[in-house]
C-alpha cells in the first residue's frame, strides 16, 4: 500500500509540474486577433490587429466626442441659466464693481511697469539665450541625424526614378504628408500614429489602382516611403514627453534586473550554451535585440527581431539536434530578453507599434516575430512563482535578494579543469537534489497514507452511528406459494388434462 501511495504523489507531483510550465506556452491560436480576422494581434491594440483595432478605435472615438457634445451642451445650459438668475441681483452694483477693477488694474500695470526697469534688455536676451541652449540638443547630434537623413533622402530619390509618373507623384505625396505632420505636432501620438497608417493605407491603394503597379513592387515601394518618412519624423515621435513610453521603459528594466536570478532551467529553455556554436547563437540573438534600439526606421527594428528570433531557433536546434518548436521558442525569447535587458523596449515597441507599415505587423515571419516578443513581454510583467516552479517563498526571497538560486559546484571551476571532473560534480548535485525530492515525496506519501486512515475511521464510525440510530429490522419470510400442479384436495372436480390426439390421414 506504501509503494501504491508513493507512485500515486509521483504521478500528481508530475501532473502538478506539467500544469505550472504550460503557464510559458501560448496557443499559436492567442497570437491572432481575437476578432478572427486571421492577422496576428497585439497587447498593444488589445489583442486586435491594426485593421479591427482602428475600427473600434473609430468607434470609441466617436461615442467620447458625442459624449463631450452632450456633456458641453448640458454646462452651456446650466451656465446661462445660472447668468440669468444673477443679471437681476447684480445689476445696481455693476458700475461701483467696474470702477475698482480698473483702478486695480492700473495700479497693477504700475507696478509691473516698475519692476521691468530693473531688467535690462541684455539680461533677457542672455536668459532667452540660456534656455534655448539648455533645450537644444547637442551639434553632434544634430549634424549626425541631418547626414543620416540627407543619405536617405538622396536614396529614395534614386529609388523613385525606376518608378517614372509615379514615383513623383509618390514624392509629392510624401512631402505634403510631412508638410502636414509638422503643422501637427501639438497633436497626441495616437493621433500622429492614425495619421501615419492613413497615409500608408492610401499610397499603397493608390500604387494597385491608379497607378497599377505589381505587388512585389508595391512592398518595395512602401518600404522606402516608411524609410523616408519615419527617418524624418523619428526625433519626433519616437518616446515624445507627452506619452508615459519612458515611464513604463524605466519600469520593465526594473523588472528585469529584479529577475536576473531566473535560470534557463526554470523557464524549460532547451539551449545548451556549454556548446560553443550554441553560445555564439545566444550572443548573436541578444546582439540583435539591443542593436534595435540603434534604428530609426521601424522596419529595420523588425528586422533585428527576425534576426534575434532566428538565431535562436538555429541555437534550439543545435541543441536538440532536431527543428525547433514555437513551445521551445517562447521560452528562449523570454530568457534571451531578460539575458539582454534590451535598452528602451517599451518605447521601441510602441514606436513599430504606431509607425510601422500595418501590413507587415497583421502578416509574415517579421509580424509573427514581433508578436511573440509583445508576449514574451507581458509575460515578464506577470512572471510569478507558478511559472517558474517555485514555491511563493522561494520566489519572494529571490525577488528581494536574500538568497539566489543554488549554483553549479562546476560554475566556481577554472577553464583548465577536466570535463570530467565537471560533470561528476554536476551528477553529484543532481542526486543530492534527488535524494530532496525524495525525502519530500516519502514524507507526503506518508502524510497521505494518515489522511486515508483518517478518512477510513471517519467513514467507519458515521456507518456505525447511522446503523444505532436507524436498526435493521428482519421481518419473516413469507409462505411460499402452491405449485400448479401440485395435488389439491379441493379442487379434485377439475376435468382431465388433455391427452394428444394422433390424426389419421
Amino acid at each position: 500500500m506504501f509503494l501504491s501511495l508513493t507512485l500515486f504523489s509521483l504521478n500528481r507531483k508530475k501532473m502538478s509540474l506539467k500544469s505550472e510550465r504550460r503557464g510559458i506556452h501560448v496557443d499559436q491560436s492567442e497570437l491572432l486577433c481575437k476578432k478572427g480576422c486571421g492577422y496576428y494581434g497585439n497587447p498593444a491594440w488589445q489583442g486586435f490587429c491594426s485593421k479591427c483595432w482602428r475600427e473600434e478605435y473609430h468607434k470609441a472615438r466617436q461615442k467620447q466626442i458625442q459624449e463631450d457634445w452632450e456633456l458641453a451642451e448640458r454646462l452651456q445650459r446650466e451656465e446661462e441659466e445660472a447668468y440669468a438668475s444673477s443679471q437681476s441681483t447684480q445689476g445696481a452694483q455693476s458700475l461701483t464693481f467696474s470702477k475698482f477693477e480698473e483702478k486695480k488694474t492700473n495700479e497693477k500695470t504700475r507696478k509691473v511697469t516698475t519692476v521691468k526697469k530693473f531688467f535690462t534688455a541684455s539680461s533677457r536676451t542672455g536668459a532667452k539665450k540660456e534656455i534655448q541652449e539648455a533645450k537644444a540638443p547637442s551639434p553632434s547630434i544634430n549634424r549626425q541625424a541631418s547626414i543620416e537623413t540627407d543619405r536617405v533622402s538622396k536614396e529614395f530619390i534614386e529609388f523613385l526614378k525606376t518608378y517614372h509618373k509615379p514615383g513623383q507623384d509618390i514624392y509629392k505625396q510624401c512631402k505634403l504628408f510631412l508638410d502636414a505632420m509638422n503643422h501637427k505636432r501639438e497633436l497626441s501620438i495616437e493621433e500622429q500614429s492614425e495619421c501615419a497608417q492613413d497615409f500608408y493605407q492610401n499610397v499603397a491603394e493608390k500604387l494597385q489602382t491608379r497607378w497599377k503597379v505589381p505587388p512585389e513592387k508595391v512592398e518595395k515601394a512602401m518600404d522606402q516611403i516608411e524609410k523616408y518618412i519615419m527617418t524624418r519624423q523619428y526625433k519626433y515621435v519616437f518616446c515624445p514627453e507627452t506619452t508615459d513610453d519612458e515611464k513604463k521603459d524605466l519600469a520593465v528594466q526594473k523588472r528585469i534586473r529584479a529577475l536576473h536570478w531566473v535560470t534557463p532551467q526554470m523557464l524549460c529553455v532547451p539551449v545548451n550554451e556549454e556548446i560553443p556554436e550554441v553560445s555564439d547563437m545566444v550572443v548573436k540573438a541578444i546582439t540583435d535585440i539591443i542593436e534595435m534600439d540603434s534604428k530609426r526606421v521601424p522596419r529595420d527594428k523588425l528586422a533585428c527581431i527576425t534576426k534575434c528570433s532566428k538565431h535562436i531557433f538555429n541555437a534550439i536546434k543545435i541543441t536538440k539536434n532536431e527543428p525547433a518548436s514555437a513551445d521551445d521558442f517562447l521560452p528562449t525569447l523570454i530568457y534571451i530578453v531578460l539575458k539582454g535587458n534590451p535598452p528602451r523596449l517599451q518605447s521601441n515597441i510602441q514606436y513599430i507599434t504606431r509607425f510601422c507599415n500595418p501590413s507587415r505587423l497583421m502578416t509574415g515571419e517579421d509580424g509573427y516575430y514581433f508578436t511573440n516578443l509583445c508576449c514574451a513581454v507581458a509575460f515578464i510583467e506577470k512572471l510569478d512563482a507558478q511559472s517558474l516552479n517555485l514555491s511563493q517563498e522561494d520566489f519572494d526571497r529571490f525577488m528581494t535578494g536574500q538568497t539566489s538560486p543554488k549554483k553549479q559546484e562546476s560554475d566556481s571551476f577554472s577553464p583548465d579543469v577536466c570535463l570530467g571532473v565537471k560533470q561528476m560534480y554536476k551528477n553529484l548535485d543532481l542526486l543530492s537534489q534527488l535524494n530532496e525530492r525524495q525525502e519530500r515525496i516519502v514524507s507526503e506519501a506518508k502524510k497521505l497514507e494518515k489522511d486515508l486512515i483518517d478518512w477510513t475511521d471517519g467513514i467507519t464510525k458515521e456507518v456505525q452511528d447511522i446503523v444505532e440510530k436507524y436498526p435493521l429490522e428482519i421481518k419473516p419470510k413469507n409462505q411460499a406459494l402452491a405449485a400448479i400442479d401440485s395435488e389439491n384436495v379441493e379442487n379434485d372436480k377439475l376435468p382431465p388434462p388433455l391427452q394428444p390426439q394422433v390424426y389419421a390421414g
